[in-house]
């Protein structure tokens, strides 16, 4: 007779995947927290409400990026090479501004032209990896190769090549695994993407004047960290999230596919997904000056300030829980808390205007060819790349065939999630450790105020 001891053991490891990664989640955030000493202050809170949330995070004094946090070691780690002249991690003033208007520059252009652009790299790469009647993919890995494209035609303003396409995806893919702590970072992947651009910028072919306050290999740095990494890594993303929510709820997708031409229905989908699953999950600031909240509350400076995208969208909405893209018929995107890509006066996302326009091209080629189905969950950090099983809308699988396949990415998910989180938690807790240890942000800080930037005599706005 079996005892009740090992049906308690047995349910236990049977219920793994349902408990256990919540639990990991949890420790691994307090680890984090432990490890880095920030004593930041996360807003929206009980001192600084969602009422007031855009007031404090588009103060003047709440400007600082990097000089100063603990958490800007872990940022720099996973973003480097040249974190210092990533545009997320330039102090304010004249040298943001200089390289802020050449990324501005780049990613300007015609609608029409953009639109047409994002398009043809969907077909493209849709055609190239998507053969036969369905497909089992990962939906951030399948957009990569899209948008490694689309941002290289931006910055060279020519088609990409196999080469390029390669460098930019695997270095691509490597920093986004690193940040989900699925992965660490491959120096090799990062320096053969950093070597690429630098003959093509000593060779003068960007297609654009780069920023005349950069060096040369800042400039390499600032082209790789902006475009090839946080650009291909964010567009994919949120292409991800807008298609899982398509291929979770089918009577969505389904008013899209069957009148493509809607922008107002098709923005309302982008609005609601931004909104459940917004790109940034923690805005960090430093504060250069004293932040009054009230008369007797102060923002000390130099207060590590960290704006909360998920836990601010989740406030001022009937039932945030709820995916419902229909509930921006009713209210205004700008009246509402929604800022998916932050706020315009405190350094806002410079693609704001370009991602929207191009998503809506790419979200149109994507449903021309194909049905989307998955059970998978659905996070804001999408650790597990969104699988999805795509099948051609002309050649339509039999419903007990997608029944089976949904069944598959439900145990799989819930399995994989296991795993992952133990994977997470250790690989976190290394990337943290040794992100402190190498001090990136904090070294270089350091050695500016040990000596003076030099100025080239022949370029008085550019560093020797």
């Amino acid at each position: 007779m079996v005892s009740v001891a090992k049906v308690a053991v047995a349910c236990a490891v049977l219920s793994t995947p349902y408990w256990l990664p919540n639990r990991v989640v949890a420790l691994r955030g307090k680890v984090f927290a432990r490890v880095n000493g920030d004593s930041a202050m996360t807003f929206p809170n009980d001192l600084v409400g969602a009422d007031r949330f855009e007031e404090i995070y588009s103060h003047p004094a709440a400007n600082g990026r990097s000089r100063g946090a603990g958490l800007s070691d872990l940022f720099w780690y996973w973003l480097s090479p040249g974190p210092e002249v990533h545009q997320e991690h330039l102090e304010a003033g004249p040298r943001y501004d200089d390289v802020a208007r050449c990324t501005l520059r780049i990613l300007s252009g015609p609608s029409a032209e953009l639109s047409a652009a994002a398009a043809r790299r969907t077909a493209s790469v849709l055609d190239e990896l998507v053969a036969g009647r369905a497909a089992l993919v990962r939906l951030r890995d399948l957009m990569m190769p899209v948008w490694a494209e689309f941002l290289y035609g931006l910055v060279f303003r020519e088609p990409c090549p196999p080469e390029a396409r390669r460098l930019i995806v695997g270095h691509a893919r490597d920093v986004v695994t690193s940040l989900k702590c699925t992965g660490p970072r491959h120096l090799a992947r990062r320096a053969r993407l950093t070597r690429y651009l630098e003959r093509r910028v000593r060779a003068g072919e960007v297609a654009h004047e780069l920023p005349s306050s950069l060096t040369l290999q800042e400039r390499v740095h600032y082209l790789q960290g902006t475009f090839f990494n946080t650009g291909v890594v964010q567009m994919s993303e949120a292409m991800a999230h807008v298609l899982l929510a398509l291929a979770r709820h089918h009577d969505v997708q389904e008013r899209v596919a069957a009148d493509p031409d809607d922008d107002r229905y098709l923005g309302h989908v982008l609005d609601e997904t931004f909104r459940m699953y917004p790109l940034f999950g923690i805005a960090h600031r430093i504060t250069t000056a004293d932040i009054e909240v009230d008369e007797r509350t102060t923002l000390p400076s130099g207060s590590v300030l960290c704006f909360s995208y998920p836990d601010y969208h989740a406030t001022g909405y009937a039932d945030p829980e709820v995916f419902d893209p229909s509930r921006w018929e009713r209210m205004s995107a700008r009246a509402a808390h929604h800022i998916p890509f932050g706020v315009a006066a405190n350094r806002p996302c410079p693609a704001w205007r370009l991602s929207p326009l191009v998503m809506r091209a790419a979200v149109r080629e994507v449903l021309a060819r194909f049905t989307l189905d998955s059970t998978v969950s659905h996070t804001r950090s999408i650790p597990h790349a969104a699988p999805c099983l795509l099948v051609r809308r002309d050649d339509p699988l039999p419903a007990h065939h997608v029944l089976l396949v949904r069944g598959f990415l439900r145990a799989r998910d819930r399995w994989e999630d296991l795993w992952r989180s133990l994977l997470q938690l250790g690989l976190g807790t290394w990337m943290v450790l040794d992100a402190r240890r190498a001090r990136l942000a904090g070294t270089y800080f350091d050695a500016q105020d040990a000596e003076p930037p030099q100025v080239c005599p022949a370029h008085p706005t550019r560093r020797a």
